[in-house]
């Protein structure tokens, strides 16, 4: 009697789907990460009013009513801050905001964070740190985007370039950056060396005051995938050469 019970037993677990154990994803416009300067080059007054501009975005109507209005209605988001080849930090797992509550909510958690270091400007290892994080948080979205903010030149760290085609050819759509500068140089950075993909653009503002507008055109553009007027756009590389820029890169890596 006992191994009859025990066969009924085996039998029914074996006959249980794998995936029924399985997390569903759940299904969202844009996975959205948030790369947030916080190098030494940034003051205080400077940091304050970077998290200004990204908590107000949030606890605004209008990209509150842009995520609202798209396809599904909810985005994922993450915060990143980072600054030297070493200090990166997720501030803010992934969260999922599909109401004006919880839109509200991300303002307020943006707005209590506290900066976790201050050093060397290292863009590649930010984004090299970042684009993993996309690997099983949970979402699905239709676009995955990395936003990067900076207000300088790489100088340190794996170069920007290398790190965005091997994000890129990971399942990474597009990274977009917004500059915080009045140097062409940096400009210039990001635009050959930082952004790329699928309607990749570069919005450049001249201060931290006026940050706040910008940012919010900004992660409006990427909610609804209309690329702001005042943005730099650039054209999506081949993927075929981003991988095999990629591959390159990783055989010298680890050749070295």
């Amino acid at each position: 009697m006992k191994s009859k019970f025990m066969y009924l037993i085996y039998a029914l677990a074996f006959s249980i789907p794998m995936n029924t154990f399985a997390i569903e994803e759940v299904a969202v416009d844009v996975e959205l990460q948030l790369l947030l300067d916080v190098s030494g080059s940034v003051n205080s007054s400077e940091y304050q009013l970077q998290l200004d501009g990204y908590s107000h975005a949030f606890g605004n109507s209008s990209l509150q009513q842009s995520i609202l209005s798209g396809p599904i209605g909810s985005i994922a988001v993450q915060l990143i801050m980072w600054s030297g080849s070493t200090q990166q930090q997720v501030m803010i797992d992934w969260t999922l905001i599909d109401s004006v509550d919880s839109s509200l909510d991300f303002s307020n958690m943006v707005a209590s964070l506290a900066r976790p270091f201050s050093g060397w400007t290292a863009i590649g290892e930010a984004i090299s740190y970042s684009y993993t994080k996309f690997d099983n948080n949970d979402f699905n979205g239709t676009k995955k985007i990395i936003d990067v903010s900076g207000d300088g030149t790489n100088n340190s760290g794996i170069d920007p370039e290398v790190a965005r085609d091997i994000a890129l050819s990971n399942n990474i759509d597009t990274i977009n950056g917004i500059a915080i500068s009045t140097q062409k140089n940096v400009e210039d950075e990001f635009v050959d060396n930082v952004i790329g993909g699928d309607d990749a653009f570069l919005l450049v503002t001249t201060d931290f005051q006026s940050f706040q507008g910008s940012i919010e055109k900004k992660l409006i553009g990427e909610v609804t995938g209309v690329i702001p007027n005042d943005a730099i756009a650039v054209s999506s590389p081949n993927n075929i050469v981003l991988f095999v820029i990629a591959t390159f890169v990783i055989l010298f890596r680890k050749n070295k």
